[in-house]
């Protein structure tokens, strides 16, 4: 009788990856580096456990918007008060918080529960081409 693999949290190895966000989609990106931070891509991937690895995303401003997404997609948000609605246009937001674009692309790619809330914390993004992270020792990853 064969059982079904199951990962356990402590015998789970963590990687670290870099991917650089300059000139790639937008989407193709987020959906790349929620399936890396799942833990999609290890043959020993179980859906309820965070098998995934770390990522680590640089040029983040330098992100592609496709078509006319810049000017016609917005980030809504609510303060829950009458006349609270705030919308900000996707190109807007690449120029003032570029970190911001590429973890709501990513968030809304993963679970949403506690699991997808753990899964984000190993998602590191920064608008430049620097980032503090040498002594882990990332691989750099491309995305297509």
């Amino acid at each position: 009788m064969r059982t079904t693999y199951m990962a356990k949290p402590g015998e789970i190895e963590r990687k670290w990856y870099v991917i650089d966000a300059a000139g790639k989609p937008l989407g193709r990106l987020a959906a790349r580096i929620a399936s890396i931070l799942r833990g999609k891509h290890k043959t020993v991937f179980t859906p309820h456990v965070d098998t995934g690895d770390f990522v680590v995303v640089i040029n983040a401003s330098k992100v592609l918007l496709t078509g006319k997404k810049a000017t016609h997609d917005a980030w809504y948000r609510h303060s829950m008060f009458p006349g609270g609605l705030k919308v900000t246009p996707l190109g807007e937001l690449r120029e003032k918080n570029p970190r911001k674009l590429v973890e709501l692309a990513v968030k809304g790619m993963l679970p949403h529960n506690r699991l997808g809330r753990k899964l984000i914390r190993k998602l590191k993004v920064y608008g430049g081409p620097d980032h503090p992270h040498q002594a882990q020792k990332p691989e750099q990853l491309s995305v297509g």
